[in-house]
C-alpha cells in the first residue's frame, strides 16, 4: 500500500478511522525550525469534526502527540512522528457496510483488493479521518514556508450551485490569500457564505449531500522550480492532491476553460516589472512546462458530494451476491468541501516545500 509521496520531503500517513489512533512520518524538514503550536493546533481546528452543525458530529478533539523529530519546540532533523487518537468512534454504525458497501465509496474495491479483510469501520484507511495527520505535517510545513515569503492559501470556491469571488490570479496579496483560513466559514466574500450554508443545509434537510470545489494557492514562489515531463509542479502537486479522500479533479490556471479559448486569449503576455520578468495574466496558472514561472500558482480541486447519506440506496450483499437496499445509519457531512479546505493547502504546502528542497532553496 502506497500512503506515502514526497521526494526530499517525504510524507507517510498511516491508521484506520477507528483504530487506536491516525498517525504521519515526515522525512526530510530542515533542522531548527520553530513550531508554534498554537498555530498549528488552528490549523487543525479548521479540519476538525463536531465544529458546527453543517459538519459531521464526531467529536475529536485533534490533539497531536509528537513522538520523534521535535524537542523544545523546534525540529531537530531526525524524522517526524506524530499522532492523533481516536476518541469518539461508533464502530456499530458501520455494521452493516461490511456486507453491503455503500455506492459510491471504496468500501466495494477495498473488498475486492484486500480480499474482505480489511478494516472499513467508518471507512477505515480510506477515511477523511486520514487528512488530519495529514494536516499536522502539512500545517508545519506552512510554517516553514512562511518564514521564507511564500504563503499558501484556499477557499471554497463553490458548493452546489452557489459560488464565492475568485483570487487574482495576477495581483494576488498574501493577506487576501490567507483571510479565507481566519474566518469560521472560508471564502472571500460573505454573501457566498449565506449561499453556501444555504445549498448544504438544503441537501442536509433531504437526508443528501452536496460536493464543491476548493481553490488554493501559492504566493513568493521562485521561478524554475520543477523538471519536465513527470517531475514537474503540476504533476507532483495532482499526484498528491489526489490522495486527498473525494478528490475527483484538479486543475490548474484556467484549466478545462482553456479548451474553449484561442491561442491570443490563453497566452499570458510576458512584462517587465520592477526589473522581473512576470505576465500581465495568468492562465497557466503559474506554471509552464512543470515549471514554476515566478507568478501566483493556482490550482483547484473538485470534491465529490459525501457518499456516506441517510437516503435508501440500491447496493448488493456481498455475502449472498444478491441486490439489496442499503439505509446507512451514523454521523456524515453533508458537504465535504467545507473542511477539505485546509487538508488542500496542506499538501500544496508539503509539495512546494518539497519542491524548494529539491532546488537547494531551504
Amino acid at each position: 500500500m502506497s500512503s506515502s509521496f514526497g521526494k526530499q520531503l517525504k510524507v507517510s500517513v498511516f491508521g484506520q478511522s477507528h483504530g487506536r489512533a491516525v498517525g504521519v512520518n515526515v522525512e526530510g524538514l530542515p533542522a531548527g525550525e520553530t513550531v508554534d503550536m498554537e498555530e498549528l493546533r488552528a490549523f487543525l481546528g479548521r479540519r476538525a469534526p463536531g465544529r458546527g452543525k453543517l459538519v459531521t458530529q464526531r467529536r475529536e478533539a485533534d490533539e497531536p502527540v509528537f513522538l520523534s523529530g521535535l524537542e523544545e519546540g523546534r525540529t531537530c532533523g531526525f524524522p517526524l512522528a506524530a499522532i492523533i487518537e481516536n476518541t469518539d468512534t461508533r464502530s456499530s454504525d458501520y455494521k452493516t457496510m461490511e456486507r453491503i458497501p455503500r455506492p459510491g465509496h471504496a468500501d466495494f474495491t477495498a473488498f475486492l483488493r484486500y480480499g474482505g479483510q480489511a478494516d472499513m469501520r467508518g471507512g477505515g484507511h480510506f477515511s477523511g479521518r486520514l487528512t488530519a495527520p495529514l494536516c499536522i505535517a502539512g500545517g508545519i510545513a506552512k510554517q516553514v514556508l512562511a518564514r521564507r515569503g511564500v504563503y499558501v492559501g484556499a477557499h471554497l470556491l463553490s458548493v452546489g450551485k452557489a459560488r464565492d469571488a475568485s483570487f487574482d490570479p495576477v495581483e494576488l496579496a498574501a493577506e487576501t490569500l490567507l483571510g479565507p483560513g481566519r474566518r469560521s466559514f472560508p471564502v472571500l466574500d460573505e454573501n457566498a457564505e449565506r449561499a453556501m450554508t444555504m445549498e448544504i443545509q438544503a441537501a442536509k434537510d433531504v437526508c443528501d449531500s452536496v460536493g464543491g470545489v476548493v481553490e488554493c494557492a501559492a504566493v513568493g514562489l521562485p521561478a524554475g522550480m520543477g523538471d519536465p515531463m513527470f517531475d514537474g509542479v503540476e504533476n507532483q502537486l495532482a499526484a498528491a492532491l489526489f490522495g486527498i479522500p473525494a478528490v475527483k479533479g484538479v486543475e490548474f490556471g484556467a484549466g478545462f476553460a482553456a479548451a474553449q479559448m484561442r491561442g491570443s486569449q490563453n497566452n499570458d503576455p510576458f512584462t517587465v516589472k520592477n526589473g522581473q520578468i512576470l505576465t500581465t495574466t495568468n492562465n497557466a496558472g503559474g506554471a509552464l512546462g512543470g515549471i514554476t514561472t515566478g507568478m501566483p500558482l493556482i490550482l483547484r480541486t473538485a470534491i465529490k458530494p459525501t457518499p456516506s447519506i441517510a437516503q435508501k440506496q440500491r447496493s448488493v450483499d456481498l455475502g449472498t451476491g444478491e441486490e439489496a437496499e442499503l439505509e446507512i445509519k451514523g454521523r456524515h457531512d453533508p458537504c465535504i468541501a467545507l473542511r477539505a479546505v485546509p487538508c488542500v493547502e496542506a499538501v500544496t504546502a508539503l509539495v512546494i516545500l518539497d519542491l524548494l528542497l529539491q532546488a537547494g532553496r531551504v
